[in-house]
Order: structure tokens, then C-alpha cells, then sequence
């Protein structure tokens, strides 16, 4: 695995999600994966983006459905403006049937169901810089 260039030590994960049991879930598989490194939560889309400001994440994990500003809407935001950030959308549902998600075809989404180290290794290595 090759580390970031940002980071000396570790890939550096927000996770942006409206639910508090899966961002504990994400901190933990986070936490338990060597090389990588929970550096904060937001619990929606506009505090997410306020959170990718300041704390500089290596990779973003989205949830495509929540309220106000969901997460195609930030993901496009994102792929704007930090086109080197890597964006993970992750969702509870088999499938995202949304329009304008076409235009983010090259942002892999996950299911919430599936996440876990080796699936977020996977994703570095695919996705990463």
C-alpha cells in the first residue's frame, strides 16, 4: 500500500454521515485498520464540507441519503473543488438509481453492509493516491 503524500504516518478518513451508529461503526473499522487514521465526523452534507476545509482528509466516506445536502450533491462539491480527494459514497441500499450520480461514475460506492478493513484497504488501493 502506498501511503499519501500528505501524510507521513497514515491515510487521514472523514466520515460524513447522518447516522451517529454508523459513524461509530466507521471510526472503529477506521481505528482497527493499520495505515489508516479517523480524523473526524460530520453529520451532513454542509458540515461535511465545512469538515474537508479544515481538516484536510486523504479520503472522504460519503452517505448518499441524508437530509438537507445529500451526498451526490457534496461529492460533486468535493470533485470541484479537491479533484485529488478521494470520495467513497456508501449507502444501505443494493443500488442509487440518481440521475446525477452518472456524472460520478468514477466514485465507487459502497455498501454500508460490506464496509470493514479489507473492503477499505481495497479502496485506498483502487482509489488512492
Amino acid at each position: 500500500m502506498t501511503l499519501p503524500q500528505t501524510s507521513m504516518a497514515s491515510i487521514r478518513v472523514l466520515t460524513v454521515d447522518d447516522q451517529a451508529m454508523f459513524r461509530r461503526v466507521a471510526r472503529d473499522v477506521i481505528d482497527a485498520t493499520p495505515g489508516f487514521e479517523a480524523i473526524g465526523e460530520a453529520a451532513g452534507g454542509d458540515e461535511g464540507l465545512e469538515a474537508v476545509e479544515r481538516l484536510r482528509p486523504d479520503l472522504v466516506l460519503l452517505d448518499v441519503r441524508m437530509p438537507g445536502m445529500d451526498g451526490i450533491e457534496v461529492a460533486h462539491r468535493l470533485a470541484a473543488k479537491h479533484p485529488d480527494l478521494v470520495v467513497v459514497l456508501i449507502s444501505i441500499e443494493e443500488q442509487i438509481d440518481i440521475p446525477s450520480a452518472a456524472a460520478l461514475d468514477a466514485i465507487p460506492l459502497v455498501r454500508k453492509q460490506d464496509f470493514g478493513p479489507r473492503l477499505l484497504r481495497r479502496l485506498w488501493g483502487e482509489y488512492g493516491h
